[in-house]
Formats: structure tokens, C-alpha cells, sequence
């Protein structure tokens, strides 16, 4: 309804998950897709990626109430052009519209420093999450991760293999279920298993347990 009312902003669809974003934007080809990130079937950041692998003259701007580190920096990864939470008024989402279909960014205030802030604490090489923190000796280098799994994604698919639920993962992570699920959805994602018994095997191919 406020995407409706702003001026120059045609409004051709609404998914109510990333299954169906993906789909409506095969069918519609928007300029711009406003993402959710937490969603049934297929979460923000997975929609995102396949969105901008398969269709990449449709820009991503992810709208969500999370602005945590693991919420944002996946969506980012993934090829999200702007980054706005809920709170957002029509003329900042406006403006973030215009910023991404224009080739820039479309970032709130808070979410740049964000970023920033994780750029200079990260060093050469920029931020990457959870990966390479902590004295683990380099075993988590992205490097030596296969499939593009962030040191974190790696470490809850050595849970997985260990035969943790979900609500036990995220017990011993010290996160949230939601945290949980978008990590595992993105592992899935990236390794090309389908379930829970296939991740196990992935892992002790791979060696991760």
C-alpha cells in the first residue's frame, strides 16, 4: 500500500515467500525487489542470490527487522544492492529504490556504519561474518572451505552431522532459531544437499565434523 502511493513506483506483485519471488520476478522482471529475509520454503538471502544469478537486471533490496551481522552480511553476499529494516519510512525505501536502480547502493544510515565499522575492524580483505575469527589455527579459512561455506555455515553443518536439532544448535551457538535455520538454508544452498541425512554425508566427505 505505501510502495502504491509513492510517485514513479509501479507495484506488479507480492509474493508471500521466496519461492514465489523468484518466480514472480521470471514473470514480471521487476526493476527492483523489496526482500524479506525471514520466510517459509526459501528464506530472503537464498531468494536474493537466486534472483541475482538468474535475473540480474532485477536489483534486491532487502527489507527486514534484522540489522545483526549474520542477517546482513549473507544478504549482502548474496547480491543485495540495499539493506533497509522496518522501521524505514516511505521516503527512505523511495530513495533506496532510486539509489539501486541508478547502479549505487541503497543503505540506511545505520546499516552503512555497519559495514563500515566491519571493514575497519576486519582489516585487508573486508568483513566476512563469523569466518577466520577466533585463534582456530586457519582451519576455517574461506580457502580451505568447500563450496564457499563461511567458517560458521561449517560449523553448524559439524552440528548437524553430530545429530544436534535445531533447537540444540542453537543452545550450544548462543543464537537464535531463526539464526540457526537462514544458516542452515544457506549451507543446503551452497552444497547442493537436500536434507538432513545428505548433510551428513557431505560432512564427513568433506571432513567437516
Amino acid at each position: 500500500m505505501l510502495l502504491g502511493l509513492l510517485p514513479g513506483i509501479e507495484v506488479v506483485g507480492a509474493a508471500a515467500d521466496g519461492e514465489e519471488a523468484v518466480r514472480l520476478v521470471a514473470e514480471q522482471r521487476p526493476e527492483v525487489v523489496l526482500m524479506d529475509l525471514r520466510m517459509p520454503r526459501c528464506d530472503g538471502v537464498e531468494a536474493t542470490r537466486r534472483i541475482r544469478s538468474e535475473f540480474p537486471g532485477t536489483q534486491v533490496v532487502v527489507l527486514t527487522t534484522f540489522e545483526d551481522d549474520d542477517s546482513l552480511f549473507p544478504a549482502l553476499r548474496a547480491g543485495a544492492r540495499g539493506y533497509l529494516t522496518k522501521d524505514a519510512g516511505g521516503e527512505e525505501i523511495a530513495r533506496a529504490i532510486a539509489e539501486v536502480t541508478a547502479g549505487r547502493a541503497g543503505l540506511s544510515p545505520a546499516v552503512q556504519s555497519r559495514v563500515l565499522d566491519a571493514w575497519a575492524a576486519a582489516g585487508p580483505g573486508g568483513p566476512t561474518g563469523r569466518e577466520g575469527a577466533g585463534g582456530d589455527g586457519g582451519r576455517r579459512a574461506r580457502g580451505e572451505l568447500p563450496d564457499g561455506l563461511t567458517a560458521r555455515e561449517a560449523e553448524v553443518l559439524a552440528l548437524v552431522a553430530e545429530g544436534l536439532s535445531n533447537t540444540e544448535i542453537a543452545a550450544r551457538l548462543h543464537v537464535s532459531m531463526a539464526t540457526v535455520k537462514t544458516h542452515i538454508n544457506n549451507l543446503f544452498a551452497k552444497t547442493g544437499v537436500r536434507d538432513r541425512a545428505q548433510a551428513v554425508g557431505y560432512a564427513y566427505r568433506h571432513g567437516i565434523t
